[in-house]
Order: C-alpha cells, then sequence, then structure tokens
C-alpha cells in the first residue's frame, strides 16, 4: 500500500501573506516572491540554517534558491554569523571608511584579479549602473550594446529585453521608462556574435561599451558558446569599447574566479555582487585601474552612497570570503555535487520520457521543460512554463524549495551533502512519474 504524504499546511503564510498585500504592490519587496509564475501561496520564511529554510507554519524546506545565489556557504554560516555580531556591537554604521573595506577589497581582487580596484555599494543595480557611466566617461561615448534576457538590474536604460523577472510578470519593457532613456541602448543576442557585430559595423565609433551577464543566470542558467565571449572581447578591443562583465550572480558561482576565470576572457570593467557580502547587501563595480581612476573623489565621475561599505556587510563579506579562500577544494566540491543533481535529473527525465534539459555551470543549474537545448534566448521562450509551475508544486510539496519561475537559476551551497541530492533526486522522481 503506497504510503500517503501528510498535507501541506500554509495558514500562517496565507495569514501572513494577506497582511502584506494591505501594505506592499503584491504583497512582495520583489516580484517573484510572489508565486506569481507557479501559483499557490508564497511562503513566509522565519528561520535558515544550512541548506534548509523554516517557513511560518514550522515546515523545513531544502532550499534551491539560497538568497537568489547570495548564500554560497548555505544560511547561518558560523563564521559569517559570528562576524557580524562582533561587528553590530562595535556600530552598524560610522559614515567614515574602516579597515573591513580594504579587508574585503583586498580578498575580491584575489578571486577577481581584473578588479584591480573597487567600490563598493549596495546592490547589483548599483553596481551596474555606476559601471556603465565609468564605461561612457572613459571612452566619451554613449552608446552601449546590450544582450537580450541579460539582467543588470532596474536602473532605466536595462529595463528593455531584461531577463526574468520581467518574463516572469509578462513585462518586457517596464511603463514609468521614458523612451530617451533607451535611446543609446542597443540590443543583440546572446551567443550570436554576429548581431554583436552588425552593431560596431553600423556605430563602433560611437558605441562605449558591450555589457553580458558572460554566464546568463536571469533567464534560467545559459552558458556561453566557445566562440562568443572571446569575440566580444576582440569586438571591443578593434572598436576600443569597453568589455563589462556583469558577473553579480555568476562570480563565484561559475568557478572561484567566475566566469572571466572558467572562459579565460578577461573584462575591462566588472560587477559583482550577491555572494561577497556572506548574505549581507554589498555589491561591487570595479577594473582596470585607469578607469576606475576617473571615479570620485579621484576623478569627475560621481557616484555615493550612505550605506557603501557598510562595516556589518564588510564584516560579513570577509568572513565568507577568507572561508572559502582556506579551502582549496571548496568550489571544486560545490560543482561537484551540482554535476551530481544536474545529471540525476536529466537521467529522471530521460528514464520518464519527459522533455527536457538541465542546464548547469560551476554550482548555478536550470531544468527546461519541453526543450532539448538552451542555448539562446529563442530556445528558452520555448520552454514549457505550466510543465514547470506543476514541477515547483509537486517539489514543494515535498519540501523542496525551488525558483517560483521557470526564467530563475537555482543554486548549491557547500551545506549541501549528497544526503540533500539523493532526498531531491527521490522527489524528483516521484513528481517527474506523475
Amino acid at each position: 500500500m503506497k504510503e500517503t504524504r501528510p498535507a501541506v499546511t500554509t495558514t500562517q503564510s496565507e495569514a501572513l501573506h494577506r497582511r502584506a498585500l494591505g501594505l506592499f504592490p503584491g504583497g512582495v519587496n520583489s516580484p517573484v516572491r510572489a508565486f506569481q509564475a507557479v501559483g499557490g501561496v508564497p511562503r513566509q520564511i522565519v528561520a535558515a540554517r544550512g541548506a534548509y529554510l523554516t517557513d511560518a507554519d514550522g515546515q523545513e524546506l531544502l532550499d534551491y534558491v539560497l538568497g537568489w545565489g547570495a548564500m554560497l556557504l548555505g544560511h547561518a554560516h558560523p563564521a559569517t554569523i559570528q562576524a557580524i555580531e562582533r561587528q553590530a556591537r562595535l556600530g552598524t554604521l560610522y559614515g567614515t571608511s574602516t579597515p573591513l573595506e580594504s579587508d574585503l577589497a583586498e580578498r575580491v581582487r584575489r578571486f577577481y584579479p581584473a578588479a584591480e580596484r573597487l567600490r563598493f555599494v549596495s546592490t547589483g543595480t548599483e553596481a551596474t549602473m555606476s559601471a556603465l557611466r565609468v564605461a561612457r566617461a572613459a571612452t566619451k561615448r554613449s552608446l552601449y550594446v546590450k544582450l537580450e534576457g541579460c539582467y543588470h538590474g532596474h536602473a532605466d536604460p536595462f529595463l528593455i529585453q531584461a531577463g526574468s523577472g520581467a518574463a516572469t510578470l509578462g513585462v518586457p519593457d517596464s511603463p514609468g521608462v521614458p523612451a530617451s532613456a533607451l535611446a543609446d541602448t542597443r540590443l543583440a543576442r546572446f551567443n550570436d556574435l554576429d548581431s554583436v557585430r552588425a552593431h560596431f559595423d553600423r556605430e563602433g565609433s560611437q558605441i562605449a561599451a558591450v555589457i553580458v551577464e558572460p554566464v546568463v543566470g536571469n533567464y534560467g542558467v545559459i552558458p556561453p558558446r566557445p566562440e562568443f565571449l572571446p569575440g566580444l572581447r576582440a569586438l571591443c578591443d578593434r572598436h576600443q569599447a569597453v568589455l563589462l562583465f556583469d558577473e553579480v550572480m555568476c562570480g563565484f558561482r561559475a568557478a572561484r574566479g567566475g566566469a572571466a576565470e572558467r572562459y579565460g576572457v578577461k573584462p575591462d570593467l566588472v560587477a559583482l555582487g550577491k555572494v561577497i557580502g556572506g548574505g549581507l547587501p554589498v555589491a561591487a563595480f570595479g577594473g582596470r585601474s585607469d578607469m576606475m581612476a576617473l571615479v570620485a573623489p579621484e576623478g569627475p565621475v560621481y557616484q555615493a552612497g550612505t550605506y557603501s561599505g557598510n562595516p556589518l556587510a564588510m564584516a560579513g563579506g570577509v568572513a565568507a570570503l577568507s572561508d572559502m579562500e582556506q579551502d582549496p577544494d571548496f568550489f571544486r566540491r560545490v560543482e561537484a555535487r551540482t554535476s551530481l543533481l544536474a545529471a540525476g535529473l536529466q537521467a529522471s527525465l530521460d528514464r520518464h520520457r519527459v522533455p527536457g534539459v538541465v542546464n548547469a555551470v560551476g554550482s548555478m543549474w536550470t531544468l527546461f521543460f519541453g526543450v532539448t537545448e538552451v542555448s539562446t534566448m529563442d530556445q528558452v521562450r520555448r520552454a514549457d512554463r505550466e510543465r514547470y509551475a506543476r514541477w515547483f508544486q509537486g517539489m514543494l510539496e515535498r519540501g523542496i524549495y525551488l525558483p517560483p519561475s521557470a526564467f530563475e537559476a537555482a543554486f548549491l551551497s557547500s551545506a549541501h551533502t549528497e544526503t540533500e541530492i539523493d532526498r531531491t533526486l527521490e522527489a524528483a522522481d516521484e513528481v517527474l512519474a506523475s
């Protein structure tokens, strides 16, 4: 006789979500959390540790969202928590420089040598918009090339063909963004070098930069084809344009040194975030020393922020990166477990004759239904969103928390062991069989 699975209780999450609906648009403070793409009740989380979340109804969920990639060490990592607590007793905000800023910057640079000099900010959006401003100042040009499906934050110039959040809600171009904000944007296609080259052929002397997620993570995980990133580097070199990598998501995820290390292509400027704060709100932009010398007060490019270099965030980041740095096997181990999970999911799809493909790079992965290959945005758009929603709900019923959108990357942490992977594959097999 088949064992009956206990009913999932969502009473407290439902009540808290109703309360939130009267306070926040959609009841959330970031759109994808609203579950609009998958249906059901958005979970209200009250605690997290290691690879697990605990919701308001007391249910434990095995987490593959991990703060949208930030929690590479898992939740409530002891050394990170201790560092934050120690700093909190010394004060949470000074409005001055601190030694912690240099401590974290040196660690970031050891992981990502192309970031010769840095400026800390609080969000990925700040990092990308500031880096683009530097690129324009360095080249004295205004146009830039953006790859469709790559998400670079919610600054006005980037909200055109902007990746998962907009796609999930069916809003490719946000109302409220004036046409003038997009006048200097030139759209090309990820993994299609000819579409980028065409812009340079027409307007090469006016293009300041190409900005790209070198591994797309905000439309699901899409790796670059072998020729794509070297081709972008060559085009930018030929036309004296800036190559700007947005590694807010894939930095520390694609490899120890991000996509730049994995694919052997050095950007002029980079935006980093998520992992570097150990779960606190930290991002950074950086790159060539001569370009970063343009940033105020050393140069004329203005950027500022009250919370930039916040001591709590710096302390958390120092502790997190120190832990990773001290373990020479850290990144290989997390990637190996990600590959194990991805291979197991693909085998389950094939076994149950469910059309789909699992893309994985480093410790990032996505399961796309209804397609057999995903390397372009056209292939992503053909993926089966309704089947993903059913898959999401089936996994959630079994205590597995996945991104509530077919267009978001999932992640692993060092807290995910083979025990968690086995549990996930058993649940996936049940869901795909049904």
